[in-house]
């Protein structure tokens, strides 16, 4: 625990899903790691004055605002969250920076790679601490998974598959919707991001690629889809290795299929999502009769589990992801040093989206650095 504290403003702007995961995150991270900087909701922003009010008073923020724009420019916000549509991130963010103020916005970042271009370069201009929300990446689990590559445990990696799969849309007969309207709202938008932030943060940066995005369903109760419900890509990562990519919001069965498996000359290591507290590790040095996958149950010895639970196996959960970010944003102001991921990974996650939408209209493979 910090030896010294002080408070820090924090305001939200959007009190939906993603701001009420926020909003409990930062009124939790104090206690959970005992970070220097205690957070104090200090203001929540909405689309109208009635909702500001309820988050306030659901959340427990000291005010809450119709205006953004007024959270935004408050003295006594001192950190600015964007949980909005994507549409909105980019005016935003700029605003928060022209009062020098850090942000941590959630993915993707912005509604297109112009916006995201943007908000990179106006985060490095102000010299702002910036930080985009892909917690997934954050389960111990994982961040277990990325030392075993990191020390060379499963030997020299020859493959990389994952997905990102979910159903919310499988059915067909559900009707029309703000996530069928938008291009920054479709699978690409939406789920991709995520399992793409996982590829670049197990193996580094996408050389070139080759993309299939496609509309299962085109019409919805009579009104057409404006975006993608799926698409798979295959990668060449800059250092030479292949990888599978394939994401859906259309997959039937799947709730929560963040799941990859790492393939090296020594092992491999499998993980999903809707098993999110356990590990499978296969290493080539035991006798060819006790070879398989191990399962691993993450615990204490695992990256950030113990600070929310001693018991090994009893696991952490989604919100657990939230505040662990939390921490990482808070870590990033009080030392004003950048926690990865920046605004900068969320841009090179937009380019590759970029990327796949130009080879699906090219019918080709895209490089990189046409992007």
């Amino acid at each position: 625990m910090a030896e010294t504290t002080r408070d820090i403003g924090i305001g939200i702007v959007g009190g939906g899903y993603m701001g009420k995961a926020h909003a409990v995150a930062f009124s939790s991270v104090g206690a959970v790691f005992g970070t220097a900087l205690r957070p104090r909701l200090e203001m929540v922003a909405a689309s109208s004055a009635e909702s500001a009010e309820r988050y306030a008073r659901d959340f427990g923020f000291a005010r809450g605002v119709a205006d953004w724009r007024e959270l935004v420019t408050d003295p006594k916000v001192e950190a600015v969250v964007i949980a909005t549509p994507q549409h909105l991130h980019r005016e935003i963010a700029l605003a928060a920076f022209a009062e020098g103020k850090p942000v941590l916005c959630e993915k993707p970042l912005g509604a297109s790679l112009e916006d995201g271009r943007a908000m990179m370069a106006a985060a490095e201009a102000a010299g702002a601490i910036n930080m985009i929300g892909f917690n997934y990446i954050r389960t111990p689990a994982t961040q277990y998974a990325r030392q075993l590559v990191e020390d060379g445990r499963i030997g020299q990696v020859t493959c990389f598959r994952a997905e990102m799969t979910e159903d919310f849309l499988a059915d067909p007969n559900l009707p029309a919707n703000w996530r069928t309207e938008d291009m920054a709202n479709g699978n690409m938008g939406d789920l991709a991001p995520h399992i793409i932030n996982c590829a670049r943060a197990f193996m580094g940066p996408v050389a070139e690629l080759c993309a299939s995005v496609e509309t299962v369903h085109r019409t919805r109760g009579g009104v057409e889809v404006k975006n993608d419900d799926q698409a798979a890509l295959i990668l060449r990562f800059e250092s030479g290795v292949m990888g599978t990519l394939f994401s859906s919001r259309v997959a039937t069965g799947r709730k929560m299929g963040y799941a990859y498996q790492i393939d090296g000359t020594e092992g491999a290591i499998r993980f999903d999502g809707e098993d999110q507290n356990a590990l499978w590790l296969y290493t080539t040095d035991a006798p060819e009769a006790e070879r398989g996958f191990k399962k691993i149950l993450t615990g204490p010895s695992h990256p950030d589990y113990l600070p929310f639970c001693q018991g090994p196996g009893h696991g952490t959960g989604y919100q657990d992801q939230i505040i662990i970010e939390a921490r990482d944003f808070l870590a990033a102001i009080e030392t004003g040093e950048n926690r990865w991921p920046t605004f900068e990974e969320g841009y090179e996650v937009n380019r590759v989206i970029a990327a796949a939408h130009e080879s699906q209209a090219r019918r080709g493979w895209v490089r990189l650095d046409e992007i």
